[in-house]
């Protein structure tokens, strides 16, 4: 079968009523924590992509038996303590920057070395932000070209806590620090800049000892050692990030509506939404609902009459880190000169997306003016495409590929996209949900 797409077509006006995948970040943390927890947790839509099947496989490699039950993943974990370390355990995290990173502050007191590696994409990407911290607790780690993986963690015995700034903005920096903090005497405390925060939501529903006091740039969080974590039984709601694709196919055409059902809306990822909205996105939240500390909803966008541009304020960009691709293209379709800046921690993703952002807009016909951390679009409301346009080498981003995927049906052309396997890291039935939009049915 082909790894190659090819859009000729724009896609008609339509209206529809949807649901996505199961979030990722939930769904990832949902069995690292089950893993540890005592009793059976059972998770219902759990999504079932390359990254979240590469975490049930690095946990199984832990001594956790996993159970797929018709609806249901059943996870049997063995409490805080429950791992049966090994020698030469070798961990795949394959293309998964959240599993490789969180799960090492699951691994600090590993009585043999463990090695995690990953895909060619993961491998490039930055590792020494979590095993600095890590190691502060009393784990070692050697890595390859001292930031890369493949790495091999030896944990300690007697864990000791730490005060820990985190001024990136990377959830999973912090996420693998206050798993680290569960099994080690004494408490950890944390300033963390703004950033996604499932894993405190998910620590405080089940009761481990967890503070969290909100500041306006950073939280301060105080993490406790932990004896009992209960099991966890869990619905996961739809991923925001994977509807933000089908957000902006919305946005981006005319005449058309939409309604995505029960969707995660933490205040922590919805920064595209308000960056969508200032640009004259038209989305609301229908039927919210709190659900295990989580904020869901229903979201409704409809086609708006006109998109402008924006100078967007620096301190949403944490809230919509993985979105800005899909953003980009919003942007082109703006009126006006849109800037976004601070943005080093897109090149810290699957691909150097600043790079593939001005790459993918370039190819439309938009001008842009990139730097290191920062792009301006030079939006023109009236774009037209009349020739081909091949997506291909960009590391099998999946972001890559759908931002493609929705430029071609949005602007035109004829797209020639390769590596269509790629969204099976997260979105495995984006070109199914793609597709039956498309059909008048």
């Amino acid at each position: 079968m082909s790894n190659l797409i090819i859009i000729k077509n724009k896609i008609k006006n339509f209206n529809k009523k949807i649901t996505v995948s199961g979030d990722k970040s939930i769904s990832i943390r949902w069995v690292l924590l089950s893993s540890i927890a005592d009793g059976v947790s059972r998770a219902q839509n759990l999504l079932l992509s390359e990254d979240v099947i590469a975490a049930i496989n690095a946990v199984k490699k832990l001594g956790i038996k996993v159970i797929f039950d018709k609806n249901f993943c059943k996870i049997h974990g063995k409490g805080i303590n429950g791992y049966n370390y090994k020698k030469n355990i070798s961990i795949n995290a394959e293309n998964s920057g959240t599993l490789g990173r969180l799960i090492l502050g699951l691994l600090i007191n590993t009585p043999y070395p463990i090695k995690i590696k990953g895909d060619k994409s993961l491998s490039k990407r930055d590792f020494k932000r979590v095993s600095e911290p890590l190691s502060k607790f009393g784990a070692i780690f050697k890595l390859k070209n001292k930031k890369n993986l493949p790495l091999t963690i030896n944990g300690s015995s007697k864990l000791k806590p730490f005060n820990y700034f985190e001024n990136r903005g990377s959830a999973q920096c912090k996420s693998a620090v206050i798993f680290g903090a569960l099994r080690t005497e004494g408490d950890t405390f944390i300033k963390a800049k703004k950033s996604r925060n499932h894993t405190e939501l998910l620590c405080k529903y089940l009761k481990i000892p967890i503070e969290v006091k909100s500041k306006k740039q950073f939280d301060l969080i105080k993490v406790s050692k932990t004896n009992k974590i209960k099991n966890l039984n869990y619905k996961i709601p739809s991923d925001i990030s994977s509807s933000a694709f089908f957000i902006v196919l919305t946005t981006l055409s005319k005449n058309s509506k939409l309604i995505i059902k029960n969707v995660n809306i933490n205040p922590s990822r919805t920064g595209v939404i308000t960056i969508l909205k200032l640009m004259g996105a038209n989305i609301t939240f229908k039927n919210k609902k709190i659900y295990k500390g989580e904020k869901n909803a229903d979201i409704l966008i409809k086609s708006p009459k006109k998109l402008k541009a924006i100078n967007c304020p620096i301190e949403l960009n944490s809230g919509a880190i993985d979105e800005f691709l899909i953003i980009f293209l919003v942007a082109a379709k703006a009126k006006g000169i849109s800037f976004f800046k601070d943005l080093s921690e897109l090149n810290q993703k699957e691909s150097p997306r600043l790079y593939w952002g001005a790459k993918i807009l370039n190819k439309i016909g938009i001008k842009t003016i990139t730097t290191k951390n920062s792009i301006k679009i030079f939006g023109n409301p009236e774009v037209k495409i009349e020739k081909k346009i091949e997506i291909k080498d960009y590391l099998k981003d999946h972001r890559v590929f759908m931002t493609s995927t929705i430029a071609a049906l949005t602007f035109g052309g004829e797209w020639h996209i390769h590596n269509k396997d790629s969204i099976k890291t997260s979105f495995p039935n984006f070109l199914n949900i793609l597709n039956r939009m498309r059909r008048n049915d």
